[in-house]
């Protein structure tokens, strides 16, 4: 097998191919041609999309590895997961390749991050009921993390919740302010911060650079941004950004096979007391050491980094341009949509990543979040279209201004996601999907009763 291009990557300014070279549309259906036919999958942002030539990619180190396992974990392993961390510590303008490490996903960087946020509460280091501070929108195994590692050893957690629908950025920094204010209550200390970089459901880019250096003016110790969806989402600058830890996933936005992301620990101190929850015997030499060896398992999709980029290069703007693309045909689809059935965006546009939230016709009954995911299961089975749904709960205000007025209040959110691979007849199909259940008087009570 081929090494790859190391010095066209490494030097920052990868040759860019000749427009004659770009991918064309042939060639980029036949990437994507393991797609299940017949499916609008306009959910790129749940699991991300691997194109056919990384898959043979990581087919051909699989069995590099399986030829003769000795040779590949002694010669080959390391040298090659260094590769990609060194391309990754370039994408995301890291200082140095120590700073980036290679896990599984960002649930393992948020059990990193937090299970030394516990040992630090465990330990004395933290003072009992000392402060974590999280949007109430994170992930739910970030919030599992949190009951695992901090909660059981001391530390108290302040829920910032953030409004939806948004008209603007300020609404969430007015609101992380008033989250810091309760942490801070009684003499307390924000020992952490966690702030999405995109939140999930409801999707929103937040101003992660901002609440960044609100935690440093407020004295927070130390900020994780959990971005697990930001890579080939939105331009991640980590030196910018200027959080302690910062992950995001690569296989959501930025083509990788799943699992593979990284995990930026900006050089402190603390460093060094941080430690991959499964022990190897790489143990005490660094977190990126550590990661890079958590026993017998598959690494292949941490070693087709350099084959993503090429992948990527084959696009005009590299992934600059995809992002640009993808967020500008996301947010032509969502204004679509909202047109065609009388509703609107969750946030304004420049607030939307590569996904974004589109009121669904407030007939269709959704009352719960359980109405939410057996409305989404309908369309799966039903219609052929693969949509996350979200369920948004109603303020009194807004409850009293309708008069209790189910058509015209709105509680359902679709997250639609574009990626290259998209085409508008997807989205035409999920249009169509959700104007034929309103002509048919459909209510998300009939599939309760089923």
């Amino acid at each position: 097998m081929g090494e790859p291009h190391e010095d066209s990557h490494l030097n920052g300014d990868s040759k860019k191919p000749k427009l004659s070279s770009f991918i064309t549309e042939p060639q980029l259906r036949e990437e994507f041609a393991h797609h299940q036919p017949l499916v609008a999958r306009i959910n790129n942002g749940s699991f991300g999309s691997c194109p056919a030539s990384i898959i043979a990619a990581q087919r051909r180190w699989q069995l590099k590895f399986l030829q003769q396992p000795d040779d590949f974990f002694f010669n080959h392993l390391q040298s090659r997961i260094l590769h990609s961390r060194t391309l990754i510590k370039h994408l995301i303008n890291a200082d140095d390749v120590d700073e980036v490490s290679i896990v599984d996903n960002a649930t393992t960087a948020a059990a990193i991050v937090l299970q030394h946020v516990g040992w630090a509460f465990a330990e004395g280091r933290f003072q009992k009921g000392d402060v974590v501070v999280m949007l109430h929108c994170a992930f739910q195994a970030v919030k599992k993390s949190i009951e695992a590692y901090v909660t059981r050893a001391g530390g108290s957690v302040i829920v910032v919740q953030l409004p939806f629908p948004l008209s603007s950025a300020e609404e969430i920094v007015v609101a992380f302010k008033k989250g810091l204010a309760r942490g801070k209550a009684n003499g307390r200390k924000v020992r952490l911060a966690i702030i999405d970089h995109i939140t999930s459901m409801p999707c929103v880019v937040i101003p992660v650079r901002e609440l960044v250096r609100i935690c440093r003016e407020e004295g927070v110790d130390q900020v994780f941004v959990d971005a697990a969806h930001a890579i080939g989402s939105v331009h991640v600058d980590v030196k910018d950004i200027g959080a302690d830890f910062y992950v995001s996933n690569l296989h959501k936005w930025f083509f990788c096979p799943p699992s593979v992301a990284f995990l930026h620990c900006r050089k402190s101190p603390t460093i060094p007391d941080l430690h991959h929850p499964v022990v190897s015997h790489e143990y005490g030499n660094g977190l990126a050491i550590e990661s890079a060896w958590i026993g017998t398992r598959d690494y292949s999709s941490q070693l087709v980094v350099p084959e993503v980029l090429d992948f990527i290069d084959r696009f005009e703007g590299g992934i600059e341009g995809i992002r640009k693309r993808n967020h500008d045909a996301v947010v032509q689809m969502a204004e679509m949509l909202a047109k065609a059935w009388g509703t609107n965006l969750g946030s304004p546009p420049d607030m939307c990543p590569s996904m974004a939230m589109v009121g669904l016709p407030a007939s269709l009954g959704i009352s719960s979040d359980t109405d939410a995911s057996k409305l989404r299961t309908h369309l799966r089975d039903h219609f052929g279209v693969e949509v996350p749904l979200h369920y948004q709960a109603p303020k009194e205000n807004e409850v009293e201004a309708e008069n209790g007025d189910r058509d015209s209040l709105i509680t359902g959110y679709a997250r639609i996601s574009h990626q290259v691979y998209n085409t508008v007849d997807d989205y035409l199909k999920f249009r169509d999907a959700i104007n034929q259940l309103v002509q048919d008087m459909f209510t998300c009570n009939m599939l309760l009763q089923q």
